[in-house]
């Protein structure tokens, strides 16, 4: 009879335990937060500095096919005194072409904006899964610790997984 588990004993809640499920967190939040978030940072960062080249380059090649543009329309206007039915054919086609070049650099200004907008999204999906999976983890070596004996594994583990889906995906969201 002595030997008889009291289920009582394992549905009470107990402040001790209570306080090292707390500290253990704190203690593990610390830990990724000192250990990773300054490498998750840094990507970020070089991230966003590679994209915001690449916008500031797109910028420059638009600025120069512009000033391209009113650098030929001011040879064209000093044109027209030589040429008249020369100056209409040729101002036809520099306009056209002008229009094509300020249309191709704002299509591929726009092309790298989305690209750019895609590659960080993705990339912070990366993240956040990555830190899902590592957390998940630690959460899972800590709650071993403290269930060890009444559930397996793979049991535990589906508790684990179970939990963090149920927090939410609103709370992984930056």
């Amino acid at each position: 009879m002595d030997n008889m588990i009291n289920i009582d004993d394992y549905l009470r809640i107990n402040v001790y335990d209570a306080v090292l499920v707390l500290i253990s967190t704190l203690l593990i939040v610390l830990i990724v937060k000192k250990f990773f978030w300054k490498y998750v940072r840094e990507y970020l960062e070089k991230r966003q500095a590679f994209i915001q080249e690449q916008l500031d380059e797109s910028k420059e090649n638009l600025k120069q096919s512009e000033q391209l543009k009113a650098q030929y329309e001011g040879k064209m206007a000093n044109a027209r005194e030589e040429a008249s039915k020369l100056l209409a054919s040729a101002k036809s086609a520099a306009s056209k072409e002008a229009g094509e070049i300020v249309s191709k650099a704002h299509e591929n200004a726009n092309a790298i904006k989305e690209k750019a907008a895609l590659e960080i999204e993705n990339e912070k999906v990366k993240v956040r899964e990555q830190l899902k999976e590592e957390i998940s983890e630690v959460a899972f070596l800590a709650a071993k610790k403290i269930v060890e004996k009444e559930l397996d594994e793979s049991t535990h583990k589906k508790y684990v997984e179970d939990f963090i889906e149920e927090a939410g995906e609103e709370r992984w969201q930056a």
